[in-house]
C-alpha cells in the first residue's frame, strides 16, 4: 500500500522542475519506473511539457521483459514515439554523439538494492559520460523496495582489483541500505567531482519503509516480480553461480532452488535447522526454461517470515555452504553467460565479489558479511532520508 503523502522523485520533479522544462533533455529509464499514481514516468514528464528527446534503456529493455543477460536493441518507444538506445548491448555508456544535443540526462528506475543488480552500474556509466561530455545528472531518486537501514547492509564489499564487473564495478557491500539518490552522490563525490550532478529527493519517506508495506512494488525485471523475491535475491541471487536452478523457468525465481540430484527432505531439513526467519519446504518441480529446463528438480521453497530481521546474504550463504555439503560430488561452478559477461566464467567471484568464492565456500572458511559499521561511516556525509523518531537504531 502506497503510504499517504509519499510521493517519487519523479513526482517531486513534475511539480518544481519547471524550469527545466526548456532544456533538452534524454531519460534513462523502463516501464518500472512510475510516478505515485502509476504513470509512466515518461509520459508524465511530456504531458507536462517537459522537453524528452530521447530515452536511454538498461538491461530488459524499455519494456522491463528482455531476458536475464540478453542484449538489448535500439527500437522506438511505443508509449512516447522517441529513440531509444540500448546501453545493454555492444555499449553500456552514451557515447559523445549520443549526448551532443542534449542539455541534461535525466535517471529514474527502480532499483532492488543489490550490488549485482545492474540498474545501478548502468547509472555509474551513465554518471561518467556526463561527466566526460560536461552534461549536467539529475537522479529522480525512488525508495529501496527491500529497506535502507543502514545497519542491515550486508557484505562481503567488493575486491575491485580481482571481482570488477558489470555486476559489481566498484568497492561498496553487497547489500548497499540505501537509495541510488544516495549512491550517486557517494559515486560523484568520492569517484568524479567534476560531475554536475543533482538527486530529487523521494518525499514523506523514511529509511525503514519497504514494498511489503509501505509503498508499491513495481516488479523491475522479469525475474523479480514480487517483494518476497526482491527481499530474498541479495542471497539467492548466489545461486547462479552454482549448477543448481535458481527457481528460473518456474514461477518461483530465487525463492525456491533444486536440482535431479538433490533430496528434497534431506535439504530441507538441514536447511531449516540452520536458516532463521525463513520457513523452508521441500519441493519438486520442473523448470521450463533455464537451468534443467524440462527436468525433475528436487529441492527446497523459501518464505520469509520476519522480512525484518532476515539477513539475505547470510541466508543465501548459509544455503550455498549447505548445497556444498550435502551434495559434494554433484555441485561445480556454472558458467553463466551474459552480454557484459560473454565467457560466463568468474560468475560466482563476480556476484560475491570476493576472488576464489566457490572453493572458499567449499572449504567452509567465513565470508565476511558484517559491513554495516563501516559501510556507515563511509555512506553517512551522503545519506538523505531520515529514519522514524522511535526507531530503536537510530543513529
Amino acid at each position: 500500500m502506497m503510504q499517504q503523502g509519499l510521493q517519487y522523485g519523479v513526482d517531486v520533479f513534475l511539480q518544481t522542475g519547471r524550469t527545466n522544462r526548456q532544456l533538452r533533455m534524454a531519460m534513462v529509464t523502463n516501464n518500472a519506473a512510475i510516478t505515485c499514481n502509476g504513470e509512466l514516468s515518461r509520459a508524465a514528464l511530456l504531458k507536462e511539457g517537459f522537453r524528452l528527446i530521447k530515452l536511454f534503456s538498461p538491461e530488459h529493455g524499455i519494456t522491463v521483459t528482455g531476458d536475464d543477460g540478453t542484449p538489448q536493441q535500439n527500437r522506438v518507444d511505443a508509449v512516447t514515439g522517441l529513440p531509444v538506445i540500448s546501453l545493454y548491448n555492444n555499449k553500456l555508456a552514451p557515447t559523445e554523439e549520443d549526448l551532443h544535443d542534449v542539455d541534461a540526462i535525466l535517471f529514474d528506475i527502480p532499483d532492488v538494492g543489490c550490488r549485482f543488480y545492474t540498474y545501478l552500474w548502468t547509472m555509474t556509466h551513465v554518471m561518467e559520460a556526463c561527466a566526460q561530455y560536461n552534461k549536467p545528472f539529475i537522479v529522480l531518486d525512488r525508495p529501496n523496495p527491500i529497506g535502507a537501514l543502514i545497519e542491515k547492509a550486508e557484505g562481503p564489499f567488493l575486491d575491485e582489483a580481482h571481482c570488477s564487473s558489470f555486476i559489481g564495478r566498484w568497492n561498496i557491500p553487497l547489500k548497499y541500505s540505501c537509495t541510488l539518490g544516495e549512491l550517486a552522490l557517494y559515486f560523484a563525490a568520492t569517484r568524479l567531482p567534476s560531475l554536475n550532478i543533482e538527486v530529487i529527493n523521494v518525499q514523506n519517506y523514511e529509511r525503514a519503509q519497504t514494498a511489503a508495506h509501505h509503498f508499491l512494488f513495481t516488479p523491475p525485471s522479469p525475474a523479480i516480480q514480487t517483494v518476497e523475491t526482491a527481499l530474498l535475491y541479495p542471497g539467492t541471487g548466489l545461486l547462479e553461480g552454482l549448477n543448481v536452478n535458481e527457481g528460473r523457468g518456474t514461477h518461483f525465481p530465487f525463492q525456491q532452488l533444486g536440482a535431479p540430484w538433490m533430496q528434497e527432505e534431506e535439504l530441507a531439513n538441514t536447511l531449516q535447522q540452520k536458516l532463521r526467519h525463513v520457513q523452508v519446504t521441500p519441493v519438486q518441480y520442473t523448470p521450463a526454461w533455464g537451468l534443467y529446463a524440462q527436468e525433475l528438480c528436487k529441492g527446497v521453497r523459501l518464505h520469509i517470515q520476519d522480512a525484518f530481521e532476515l539477513m539475505a546474504v547470510q541466508t543465501g550463504l548459509q544455503v550455498l555452504q549447505t548445497v556444498l555439503q550435502l551434495y559434494p560430488n554433484h555441485v561445480q561452478e556454472r558458467l553463466y553467460k551474459t552480454n557484459a559477461n560473454p565467457s560466463g566464467k568468474q560468475h560466482l567471484d563476480f556476484l560475491l565479489g570476493i576472488p576464489n568464492a566457490f572453493d572458499q565456500i567449499k572449504k567452509g572458511e567465513p565470508v565476511a558479511t558484517g559491513a554495516a559499521q563501516e559501510w556507515r561511516r563511509q555512506i553517512k556525509p551522503y545519506l538523505l532520508y531520515c529514519y522514524a523518531q522511535l526507531y530503536w537504531g537510530a543513529p
